[in-house]
């Protein structure tokens, strides 16, 4: 037996495509080149017999589509058996192209949001009505799919020269008499945002809030390690009690493992075991409720329920329009600093980078699971952070995450990673239903017998950086930052390990700025959490982002994912913990691609077709970049942060700008390269006796 061809057929009818395939593929390609050939159906799809030459064609369904393998059962191949392949696959994509889905326009003055999506989603309707909060939710994501389509085609007409209507940002005085109140910071998003503004609030400065929703609820569930979580408590912003009181399980181990059942033996890898990388469930209700009880004790207030709408820059303030959707009650707040922490829905993000705020994301859904699953389906002692048991479907890598919470809970997550276009920006709603159909092939279980706590979703964003200078997440008075400003790993597309792990370096510097009153947006755009080292992996992210249509075969990227991880599993395990923590060093990188890639030569091929030699060509400055920083990191990274802690207060009595701008390198040093060093690091507001300006001095 010979596999001659593996196609995906992007429908999940596969009753469609096996009519098809009796009805026409003899007709059109078999029986006209070989009139007297003997048809017969199986059960599965079809075998043709001519003179001692048998070729099978069998189709399965998997993963919500239809995959199709044919096979040569004989020594003899078919006459014109190449050309026969050939037409067999371009026909197939011809009548059963992928098309993305619509997004349906539904009225819910009409009916409930469960009847109004029921005819497009019908699982994604069912199973929500059993989710609490289900009505709720089903609609936020209803609204989170349809705004970020919106900012989509809104990015891509910005980035053709087409201005936002009506701009987030505009540079005048609005029109009233006095503001409602006036503060040193807005932070609009309470996500995210609600870590930087309690950090802020901490040291000393007005800090407000809004948040469009109720304020700690949270529609993902946060993972960790806890030597990244111990950042909370060396910067000051919990106690190592509090600390504790925020982490729902701590587990053993997590297991990462690619299906390679349609891979040759090199691309193939044993289970990748992963101890001290998100093995730390987030406790996320109690960690936003520290939050905001830190940033009121400190003065600040928190506006929840309550919907951007608009900034009025000033050349010495900000002054924020907001408006409560619950009164519909329009407020205007003044400030120094705008924060924009709005993630994927950031219209301030797409106007800051013309349009160009991400160019990757990871639509990802799921919930949390509270019982259903038959004894034995999960230890709860073990995460599992990347699953597949499927190729590719529809023209994306199916992707899941399991990871054990408080008491009995899994959450449970599906994702993909995805490049934006106009016409196909990723579906929460699609991959919803995906989910629910696909539950039980990843995990054994009835759907309906679970029992359902609440549903996680987000945009996860991303965006391709060539080096540190590339793009700026800073304007006058704004900046963005977490997934508004898309400095997360571009390979594993955690913001909130990227929040955390950049807090000090964010915090010090953001502090910095109002301290010297330097809030331009080239000081600005200095604040973010850029790592050379993790703008280089873009490569990899890009190498997992499959499309519709494409040539290469439904297993490429589980062959890639594989064939890197089999790497991975035999190194040092502190070489894949830093790997995977976004701390990979420029010789580790290096070693691991070079390895990979004479492991399996496809390997580069297979991106170059995935990306394109354009996008190859576009990545290789970044990589001299990284490489660059590398070097630079090498030189200065063990003395230039100790030599500018000692000259701090020369420098900044004379050249304020220059010292901001040294600290932003020396962080690049070190941060930058996935290398954190707290010796910049300010104490806490709360100890220190004075006015935040009396915190300035460096502690070693």
């Amino acid at each position: 037996m010979k596999q001659l061809l593996y196609l995906e057929i992007p429908t999940p009818d596969i009753t469609a495509v096996q009519t098809w395939l009796k009805q026409r593929s003899s007709e059109a390609f078999i029986l006209p080149a070989n009139p007297s050939a003997k048809l017969i159906s199986t059960m599965d799809g079809l075998r043709f017999e001519w003179k001692g030459a048998v070729l099978s064609l069998f189709t399965w369904q998997h993963q919500n589509t239809t995959y199709l393998k044919v096979f040569q059962w004989s020594e003899t191949p078919l006459p014109d058996q190449r050309h026969f392949l050939n037409e067999l696959t371009q026909a197939l994509r011809t009548n059963f192209p992928y098309r993305p889905p619509q997004f349906p326009q539904i009225d819910l003055s009409q009916s409930d949001i469960f009847s109004a999506l029921e005819p497009y989603y019908p699982l994604t309707a069912k199973y929500f009505r059993r989710i609490p909060n289900g009505e709720f939710d089903l609609q936020r994501v209803y609204w989170w799919e349809k705004r970020w389509r919106e900012e989509v085609r809104s990015g891509f007409a910005q980035s053709q020269g087409a201005q936002p209507k009506p701009p987030p940002i505009v540079r005048r005085a609005p029109d009233i008499q006095r503001p409602d109140s006036t503060w040193d910071i807005i932070v609009v998003g309470g996500a995210l945002g609600a870590l930087n503004a309690a950090m802020m609030a901490q040291l000393g400065y007005k800090v407000a809030l809004v948040e469009r929703i109720k304020f700690g609820r949270m529609n993902r569930e946060w993972n960790i390690s806890r030597s990244e979580l111990q950042t909370l408590v060396d910067v000051g912003l919990l106690s190592q009690a509090e600390l504790e009181s925020v982490i729902a399980r701590e587990y053993k181990d997590n297991f990462n493992l690619f299906f390679s059942g349609n891979n040759p033996a090199y691309a193939r890898a044993p289970v990748l075991h992963t101890p001290t990388v998100l093995n730390i469930a987030m406790d996320c209700d109690r960690l936003l409720q520290l939050c905001g009880e830190k940033l009121t004790a400190a003065g600040g207030q928190i506006f929840e329920r309550t919907e951007f709408e608009q900034a009025f820059l000033e050349t010495d303030r900000i002054t924020v329009q907001v408006r409560n959707l619950e009164t519909a009650q329009e407020m205007h707040l003044q400030s120094r600093l705008l924060i924009d922490a709005m993630g994927t829905t950031s219209r301030i993000a797409q106007q800051i980078t013309i349009g160009k705020a991400f160019d990757s994301v990871c639509p990802t859904i799921g919930g949390v699971i509270k019982g259903g699953f038959e004894a034995g389906v999960w230890d709860s002692n073990y995460g599992e952070p990347l699953f597949t048991n499927g190729d590719i479907s529809r023209g994306r890598q199916p992707i899941w995450e399991m990871f054990p919470g408080k008491g009995d809970d899994l959450t449970i997550y599906l994702f993909h990673y995805h490049q934006i276009e106009p016409d196909n920006p990723g579906s929460l709603l699609e991959l919803y239903e995906d989910f629910f159909t696909c539950l039980p092939e990843y995990r054994r279980c009835n759907v309906d017998d679970l029992e359902w706590r609440k549903a996680t979703f987000g945009y996860i964003p991303g965006r391709f950086s060539r080096n540190a200078a590339d793009r700026r997440p800073g304007y006058d008075r704004v900046l963005s930052i977490g997934d508004a400003a898309a400095f997360n790993s571009p390979l594993v597309f955690t913001g909130f390990g990227s929040l955390v792990r950049n807090l000090p370096r964010v915090t010090h510097l953001l502090h910095t700025v109002l301290e010297l009153d330097l809030l331009t947006g080239e000081n600005l755009g200095k604040i973010n959490a850029y790592q050379d080292n993790l703008a280089a992996t873009w490569i990899f992210s890009r190498g997992m982002m499959a499309r519709p249509q494409s040539r290469l075969q439904p297993q490429w990227v589980n062959s890639t994912l594989n064939t890197f991880f089999g790497v991975l599993a035999t190194e040092p395990s502190k070489l894949v913990d830093d790997f995977i923590k976004d701390r990979g060093s420029w010789p580790f990188m290096n070693q691991t691609t070079l390895q990979a890639g004479w492991r399996n030569p496809r390997i580069p091929w297979w991106i170059v077709q995935a990306i394109g030699l354009k996008g190859l060509l576009a990545w290789a400055p970044t990589y001299l970049a990284f490489t660059f920083a590398a070097l630079m990191s090498f030189l200065f990274e063990r003395w230039v942060p100790d030599l500018l802690c000692r000259w701090q207060a020369a420098i900044v009595c004379r050249w304020p700008r220059l010292w901001f701008r040294l600290l932003a390198w020396s962080y690049l040093l070190t941060y930058g390269m996935g290398n954190p060093k707290l010796q910049f690091w300010l104490p806490p507001f709360s100890t220190v006796t004075g006015s935040p300006q009396e915190t300035t001095k460096p502690v070693s």
